[in-house]
């Protein structure tokens, strides 16, 4: 099934695209393959799935989104409803993955549908990233890592500070350029 097809049928899900392959190949090279990975924000499942497939991590998936949660589960992750990491135990994962909203909207064009919440990072698209970048912390193990997707439309140097101010030092671990954006992934470590 094309990318093109997988949006007609799930036009709820956020789907698969560059952002979600980049964040997939950059934690499995990364990954030494027995840690407990959270991927928040999964949308189809895809980049927990990857990361099952090329690890022998366990992986656990959560998702807002009710039809996101139930297309993770056809494609056969463990899935729960959840806003970020707020329902799981403090030290229980040794990696959490994440592509976040990111992208810069302006509140006057915003759609208030499970797309939009998928896409939008509010005006200065750290809405979700910030909040994230404070309760993640919580639910990492001790020597706990953090793959987190930034666009430079969201400003890369502005989320390092501020998973700075949470206690995590980042340093990026791979990107890819676009016509109208960079995008990165940053490996945070406390």
């Amino acid at each position: 099934m094309t990318l093109e097809e997988r949006r007609d049928a799930e036009p709820d899900v956020y789907q698969p695209a560059e952002d979600s392959q980049l964040l997939a190949e950059a934690a499995c090279e990364r990954l030494a393959g027995s840690e407990t990975v959270l991927e928040v924000g999964t949308g189809s499942g895809y980049v927990a799935a990857r990361i099952a497939d090329g690890t022998d991590a366990r992986v656990v998936a959560s998702d807002l989104n009710p039809h996101a949660v139930r297309q993770a589960r056809t494609e056969g992750v463990e899935t729960v409803r959840a806003d970020l990491v707020s329902p799981f135990r403090d030290g229980t994962f040794d990696a959490v993955a994440f592509n976040p909203p990111y992208l810069p909207t302006d509140p006057e064009n915003e759609w208030d549908d499970w797309m939009e919440h998928a896409l939008s990072g509010g005006e200065d698209g750290r809405a979700v990233i910030d909040p994230f970048l404070e309760r993640v912390g919580r639910v990492l193990a001790p020597d706990g890592v953090v793959y987190l997707l930034v666009s430079s439309l969201t400003g890369v140097d502005g989320v390092v500070e501020e998973a700075g101010d949470h206690g995590f030092s980042a340093v990026a671990v791979a990107d890819e350029s676009f016509p109208f954006e960079t995008l990165t992934v940053l490996e945070l470590l406390r």
